[in-house]
């Protein structure tokens, strides 16, 4: 490990970062922190995704969260992913507007990134065309947040779209999440990402 970073990564948002339905119980977040590892990093990924959780509800908790791995021995990093389930459509309407979801992303990121390292990953495109349109202008929406305060941008939504594996993945779980196939591709995807690289080289 002589040279490589000894990082504690706090990965936080919803079930895509817990990684549901990943029979391999990895999803992308565990993914990319054992291939860190592979190249000789001292990563200790926290995986702190909840299944279900709104931009809102992260932003209520992600503090505390990243508080509790908080050491002065390793370099503590923050990596958010959230959205998808803002967009879920309940009683006929989005269960949360696409306004309170860019307020809610400003509260997360804005803080996080003058404390410590930060980036955002984008939610991903799903099988249901209302609900991916609502996660495509979201998507839009944190292009231009992100850009502001100077955050990373993985656009999860453009990459997978244009992925036959993920798209056939999540048609064959529940049209939303993916299986450890669309996850694995998930990873692959992100691992090319020169801003996730200049973390662990």
């Amino acid at each position: 490990m002589d040279g490589k970073r000894a990082l504690r990564l706090c990965f936080l948002g919803d079930s895509f970062v817990s990684g549901a339905f990943d029979s391999e119980c990895l999803g992308w977040a565990g993914r990319i922190s054992a291939a860190a590892r592979r190249r000789g990093h001292d990563v200790s990924p926290y995986n702190l995704g909840i299944r279900g959780e709104t931009s809102v509800q992260l932003a209520a908790r992600w503090r505390h969260e990243a508080n509790l791995r908080h050491t002065p021995l390793q370099e503590v990093r923050l990596i958010f992913e959230f959205g998808m389930n803002d967009a879920r459509e309940v009683n006929g309407k989005p269960q949360v507007a696409q306004n309170d979801s860019l307020s809610a992303a400003r509260d997360i990121l804005r803080p996080a990134s003058q404390w410590k390292p930060v980036l955002m990953i984008g939610p991903p495109p799903v099988n249901d065309e209302p609900r991916n349109s609502r996660v495509k202008s979201f998507s839009q929406d944190l292009v231009t947040l992100c850009t502001e305060l100077n955050v990373p941008f993985f656009d999860s939504h453009s990459a997978l779209l244009g992925s036959g594996i993920w798209l056939r993945d999540i048609r064959e779980v529940d049209d939303t999440h993916p299986s450890a196939a669309g996850y694995t591709e998930w990873a692959r995807l992100i691992e090319d990402w020169p801003a996730w690289r200049e973390w662990t080289p």
